[in-house]
């Protein structure tokens, strides 16, 4: 046996050769992009501890650091293409870039340049599917799934979001010449899950409580969809060992296990039943599925796992991007009153707008691209280098640098840096929607990600947005709650509190306190 002293100096020696070998590998990744300018860390920007720590110089860049910084970095580094090397829990070389060049390149090379799959396996919730999947077996599901985003579909999003917002209106505000909230989104995410339950699922949802449990359930669809929909951080987190120890958890594994049973009956009721038209999205799936024969179609899981894609991207990028969306207009009361003025002059009457219309409310689309520009849903889009290549980085000065870009590359397209760039965009910090009426840089507008991989619901995305958008702007003027506590704060800080974000599933604010006043 070996005495104390001897396996002290053993293990020392491992650890000190462990050491030695991270060390090397850490340079070699640094000089792999041939020393690139920008950080070079302790902690991998992705990783669990790299997450949970604060911005620390040299330590970990922190939680959310892309929406922060923005396009800071970039500005500091000369270049719109920086570096970012980690050395735990093993080296690792990533390349962010705000280049719309480089970005272009990197999305139309899907073989060059695939998505890293392996970092989208919490989205296995209920089966595999469009976004957690490369190759062939993308390929495949985006063959079933496009066709489910039809122009039929959209004019069903438009006219069921309509009778969504009428509901509110009607029955929930009612005859209140105010209506304040603590935080928006228990505005926003209710009409976004009536929205992707009646267009998404084909199942009417309404503000009246219809909390109807059928047989062999024990919750209602209702309940299940909104449960599924606010818990699933706590699901993907969580490991299923742990579901059951608080209550919460608890009725968050049945919502899950409920919906999956409601999806699982209804594929089996639509497969039975005689074909009835339909154009929502579980429907149309089921279709294209059934048309498509024996060797490529979905199985159940594959269906359900999709369908949940559709519903977890549908219902909260719409409910938080409108929720940034009326705080925006809630701070900027003239470009509130300039999109009010153009919806008036498109429907003076103030009728309900038709999906035909759709087209000429180019100011309330002008505003949501604007949020969504300073907004990205997803702050950070990351792919890999499938093989030894390059990028081309350029500046402010109109210079160019090639950077290598070796096999295994972590390649990221960080939307926050791209969309305020102030080499494409003016004045990038100021909230100003009219930059989208005239000529504006498509290359570097990427909140729908860009090229083969670009969302599919980014159609029915603008159409329940716009619907919802137009409707509210043109019945209610929008304003900040005010409160006692914050009495004399400038205007900076009110903006800098009520927009503050966290990151989520999508970019999710945190408490945006409003007011929405009937308009004569």
């Amino acid at each position: 046996m070996l005495d104390t002293n001897t396996s002290i100096i053993l293990l020392s020696s491992i650890t000190l050769l462990v050491f030695i070998r991270k060390v090397v590998a850490f340079w070699q990744a640094i000089w792999s992009i041939q020393n690139h300018p920008g950080y070079r860390t302790i902690f991998y920007q992705a990783g669990a501890i790299g997450n949970i720590l604060p911005p620390i110089r040299g330590i970990a860049l922190g939680r959310n650091h892309t929406f922060i910084n923005k396009h800071k970095v970039y500005s500091e580094v000369g270049w719109d293409i920086y570096g970012a090397i980690s050395f735990w829990p093993q080296a690792t070389a990533s390349l962010m870039l705000a280049d719309a060049s480089a970005i272009k390149e990197v999305t139309s090379s899907r073989a060059r340049f695939p998505k890293p799959v392996e970092q989208y396996g919490a989205l296995l919730v209920f089966g595999r599917n469009i976004v957690a999947s490369e190759g062939d077996e993308w390929k495949k599901y985006r063959k079933i799934s496009a066709p489910a985003f039809s122009e039929r579909n959209n004019k069903l999003v438009w006219d069921e979001t309509v009778k969504i917002m009428n509901g509110l209106f009607d029955n929930v505000w009612g005859k209140q010449e105010q209506v304040t909230t603590d935080h928006c989104v228990e505005i926003t995410l209710p009409i976004a899950l009536f929205v992707i339950g009646v267009a998404g699922f084909g199942r009417s949802i309404s503000w009246e409580e219809d909390s109807a449990i059928p047989p062999g359930h024990k919750l209602s669809f209702k309940d299940a969809l909104h449960i599924v929909s606010t818990g699933v951080i706590a699901k993907i987190i969580v490991p299923d060992w742990a579901m059951g120890m608080t209550s919460h958890l608890r009725e968050i594994r049945l919502a899950f296990s409920e919906l999956q049973r409601y999806m699982s009956e209804m594929i089996r009721d639509r497969q039975a039943s005689e074909k009835v038209e339909r154009f929502d999205l579980f429907s149309s799936l089921l279709d294209a599925n059934n048309e498509d024969g024996d060797d490529s179609a979905l199985t159940e899981s594959e269906l359900i796992g999709n369908i949940f894609i559709f519903l977890l991207a549908g219902h909260e990028t719409t409910a938080h991007t409108l929720c940034f969306t009326f705080g925006m207009l809630a701070l900027y009361r003239d470009e509130q009153e300039w999109l009010y003025q153009h919806i008036r002059s498109v429907i003076p009457d103030g009728r309900v707008p038709k999906y035909e219309e759709m087209q000429l409310f180019t100011h309330s689309m002008a505003v949501f691209y604007e949020t969504l520009r300073m907004f990205p849903p997803a702050a950070i889009i990351p792919k890999c280098s499938a093989e030894d290549t390059t990028l081309v980085a350029g500046n402010q000065h109109g210079e160019r640098k090639t950077i290598p870009v070796p096999k295994g590359t972590h390649v990221v397209i960080d939307g926050s840096g791209l969309h305020y760039n102030p080499r494409y965009w003016e004045d990038p910090h100021a909230f100003r929607p009219s930059r989208f009426l005239g000529d504006w840089p498509r290359d570097a507008f990427v909140p729908f990600s860009a090229g083969a991989r670009a969302c599919l619901g980014r159609r029915f995305f603008e159409t329940e947005g716009i619907a919802i958008l137009t409707m509210l702007v043109s019945k209610y003027r929008i304003s900040v709650k005010e409160e006692p506590q914050f009495a004399n704060e400038t205007f900076e800080a009110r903006k800098e509190r009520i927009l503050r974000a966290r990151p989520g599933i999508t970019l999710t604010p945190i408490r945006m306190p409003l007011v929405f006043t009937r308009r004569d």
